[in-house]
């Protein structure tokens, strides 16, 4: 594969055939390091580049969880929500790592927090919403070791995996060109969204971002090492200096919008670079929705996740994997049972500590563009997340417009996944178009591969192809039917 380095296989049974790699020690046998053509160094560097590529999480699911009052009025400490978040993501990082050895790094789900800041809480207590959040995880643990969950990913034709990995590209690209302020909303009907600040980039942080992302691009075009770690610390270090200078202070201040401020984070040296985490929140939840609610909107709630988490996760591995060159011609990758076991107990454990759903985060490319291969990235980056919660002020220095560089550079290496598809059929072309452009345009993995699957299943088996559609991509495609209507299917049951 073009985006992995010139000595990494191109999927597990390449590992197997031609050259052999004689493992070093127990450890690199252990993380197949060797085997998969990387080495200790590379994967460390890959683990830190995923590492700051992601710690915006450990300010942003505060700011959207924290922001929300519940049902009660109540609402999620700042604080609090913080170190759970960096707590579960660096547990369940490692132990993702150590079980499946792939480099795919857990977070708490944007799509899943922003869904119960806004839609459930509404209607439960914060407690009463992460028990939800449980009761999903452990609906996703009972299909992935039922094996059903496997089912349905070996069920996905390998243009509809290819389609993921590409919308995702595009999708990760999308959010860094809006976390960068490069792409804003306009406020208006037509066009939603423009160039920066009234149609120009206008900010001296979206300016950084450009730098950053160019820099970066040359040192990854010219195959230096650590190419992405260069750039995103180089980046760093200008919007440093330029914040010393200028002080352009954060974007966001209160009720005060500064246009021309930093987006989630202002690069300062911190007065202190330590903090205690507080972890009150870890087992603060309840089963008393279903009483609350009634039992069908609380199921309604529940099947809304499950169906989020499920196909968020599931499209994202088959990205990440693919662009890591981890997969085989049909898309599967190593581990592939225990991966998605352990991405529902993410679930678990982001419920149980008030975080959020936990799942594998699309960010984790960044690191994989830098070299990672193996499980061992993903201990340095739970590590990292560990140690975030105790140096929270540290970790908030990255802005999140140079994180935002990285995103995109992984966006486009992601891209390079099209040139596998057929598109002289109309009948996959346009499944496979509508998977790549729903993603980022409704800004929701879940919703890209619930357009593919639908149309795929609607216009092959209507184009003489009906044989060749499995049925339990039939089976998800209605149960997509089901969650794009759950709006007016709500209504009815209220």
């Amino acid at each position: 594969m073009s985006t992995a380095p010139s000595n990494a296989p191109d999927s597990p049974a390449a590992a197997d055939t031609g050259e052999t790699r004689e493992p070093k020690n127990s450890f690199d046998r252990f993380f197949e390091i060797t085997r998969r053509g990387s080495t200790v160094g590379t994967e460390i560097r890959g683990g830190v580049v995923t590492f700051v590529t992601m710690a915006y999480i450990v300010i942003l699911n505060p700011i959207i969880l924290s922001g929300a009052a519940d049902v009660d009025g109540n609402s999620l400490g700042f604080g609090q929500v913080a170190a759970t978040t960096a707590l579960t993501a660096g547990v369940m990082t490692v132990l993702f790592g150590l079980v499946t050895r792939l480099p795919f790094a857990f977070a708490a789900g944007l799509g899943i927090n922003s869904f119960l800041a806004v839609s459930v809480v509404g209607q439960v207590t914060w407690p009463e919403a992460m028990g939800l959040v449980v009761i999903n995880g452990l609906i996703i643990v009972l299909l992935a070791a039922t094996g059903l969950r496997r089912m349905i990913f070996d069920a996905v034709p390998i243009q509809l995996k290819l389609a993921i990995t590409v919308g995702i590209g595009l999708f990760i690209a999308f959010i860094g060109f809006v976390d960068a302020g490069f792409v804003t909303a306009t406020g208006a009907s037509s066009p939603p969204v423009g160039l920066g600040v009234n149609g120009s980039v206008g900010t001296v942080p979206t300016l950084i971002f450009v730098f950053t992302l160019l820099l970066t691009g040359i040192l990854v075009a010219r195959k230096v090492k650590g190419g992405i770690l260069i750039g995103l610390v180089s980046g760093t270090v200008v919007a440093v200096i330029v914040e010393a200078i200028w002080n352009l202070g954060p974007k966001f201040d209160g009720d005060q919008v500064n246009a021309g401020g930093w987006g989630l984070s202002v690069p300062e040296l911190p007065a202190s670079l330590v903090s205690f985490p507080d972890l009150s929140l870890v087992g603060q939840i309840s089963f008393g929705s279903f009483e609350r609610i009634g039992v069908l909107a609380a199921l309604m709630l529940v099947f809304t996740l499950v169906f989020t988490n499920f196909f968020d996760a599931m499209g994202t591995m088959t990205g990440l994997s693919k662009e890591a060159g981890l997969a085989d011609a049909k898309g599967d990758f190593p581990r592939i049972k225990s991966a998605l076991i352990v991405e529902g107990v993410g679930a678990v454990a982001g419920g149980l500590t008030s975080s959020s759903s936990n799942t594998v985060f699309i960010e984790s490319g960044s690191g994989i563009g830098e070299g990672a291969r193996t499980g061992f990235a993903n201990v340095v980056t739970g590590a990292l997340f560990l140690v975030a919660m105790f140096f929270s002020p540290l970790v908030s220095i990255v802005p999140s417009e140079v994180a935002a560089s990285a995103l995109v550079i992984v966006g486009a290496l992601m891209m390079s996944q099209i040139r596998y598809i057929d598109f002289s059929d109309f009948s996959i072309l346009l499944p496979v178009f509508l998977a790549v452009t729903v993603m980022p345009l409704t800004y929701s993995i879940a919703n890209g591969i619930g357009a593919g699957f639908i149309a795929w299943v609607v216009v092959r088996s209507l184009s003489g192809k009906a044989r060749e559609i499995s049925p339990l991509l039939w089976i998800v495609a209605a149960g997509f039917v089901l969650y794009f209507a759950r709006g007016p299917i709500e209504t009815l049951l209220g």
